[in-house]
């Protein structure tokens, strides 16, 4: 554990000294060709530098903070594009947490408004606070579920790893924001917006899961594919193969994500289930265009059938998630940190045994 806590210290030592490369050079550096081959180096590092982690909360984690985001983020800024890029120059201080955490600044249409009445944002952060305090506590059942995990059926677990694996990445994702928006002093768009209420896929996709990362796959990967589609099969339809890109993508990254946490030779479980929700959206908006827009399903029929579609095919991110056994490496990691905390020693995750699996 305690050389896992040092290469983690390095990893981000490295990843600070990169960003703060990028921000200088784009003083000296024009944006186009050139920034991107300075920059290029820097992209093929992050790409990499997980790789130096193998626990399941640091390695993982900083997998999708540095081999992802940030990775793509810098990518974006070689173009003067994405969240990154600003004019006049957004400070160091921003644009190293912008760069690094799943973050977007939220810029008001009408501040005055907002300053005058500031019993609305009293009442939103009430709501935010109830809001994650419940979700706190379904998670902790669903972890003290685990107890009797021999007397549960399979489907039921996997319901609960579904359920888990959600309500831990927004709770995750929560942390980072607050965290981000002491240092900052900035109000954040929301991360996730309440997916489990999604009337369809499109609602689903674009409007509620993990907006952090369709904010940065969009400038990345579906404008670009989109832009060059519409030269060969027409605007309308260049929406499609900019759809089944960026789905594909994603998947390639959580591919990464996975590996990063297991090490175990990847069988594309998580890609295919990026195909073929990307190729289940297209289907959907292709049946919107083809109908106009004339037949819907009510949002009491359309929102549990869209719940459920996904429910079931996130099942195929299990396969790679048990063969790495990552409920025990998650409740002996958290063990080990707690040992960490309470006695002030760094013990190793493959000393600590969990009661609970």
């Amino acid at each position: 554990m305690e050389g896992e806590v040092n290469n983690f210290a390095m990893v981000w030592i490295i990843v600070l000294a990169s960003l703060c490369y990028c921000h200088t050079i784009a003083k000296f550096i024009p944006k186009g060709t050139t920034r991107f081959l300075t920059i290029l180096p820097i992209s093929i590092l992050f790409t990499i530098l997980p790789l130096n982690l193998t626990t399941m909360h640091l390695g993982a984690t900083s997998s999708f903070l540095i081999a992802w985001l940030a990775n793509f983020k810098i990518l974006l800024f070689a173009f003067d594009k994405g969240p990154l890029a600003s004019n006049p120059p957004i400070p160091l201080s921003l644009f190293i947490p912008l760069a690094c955490l799943p973050i977007k600044i939220h810029y008001h249409s009408n501040k005055e408004i907002f300053e005058k009445n500031p019993s609305h944002q009293i009442g939103k952060n009430n709501y935010i606070l109830v809001n994650y305090g419940l979700k706190i506590l379904v998670l902790g059942f669903l972890i003290k579920l685990y107890d009797y995990k021999e007397l549960l059926h399979t489907n039921f677990i996997l319901l609960v790893y579904s359920i888990h694996m959600y309500l831990g990445l927004e709770l995750l994702l929560a942390m980072f924001a607050n965290l981000a928006r002491i240092l900052m002093q900035v109000e954040l768009e929301p991360q996730f917006n309440e997916p489990y209420l999604a009337t369809s896929l499109q609602d689903f996709w674009g409007k509620r899961w993990n907006l952090m990362v369709s904010n940065i796959l969009k400038p990345t990967v579906f404008e670009p594919t989109r832009s060059i589609s519409t030269g060969l099969v027409g605007r309308k339809l260049a929406v499609f193969p900019g759809l089944l890109a960026t789905f594909f993508v994603s998947g390639l990254m959580h591919e990464l994500v996975f590996y990063n946490y297991g090490r175990q030779r990847t069988r594309w479980e998580v890609l295919w289930f990026f195909l073929i929700h990307g190729l289940s959206l297209c289907i959907e908006m292709g049946l919107k265009k083809a109908e106009n827009g004339k037949f819907r399903l009510p949002p009491m029929v359309s929102g549990p059938l869209t719940v459920m579609y996904v429910v079931t095919s996130f099942w195929l991110f299990f396969p790679p998630f048990l063969r790495g056994n990552a409920d025990v490496k998650t409740c002996t990691e958290f063990l080990a940190f707690v040992e960490f905390v309470w006695n002030g020693r760094l013990v190793s995750p493959n000393d600590m045994s969990c009661p609970y699996l």
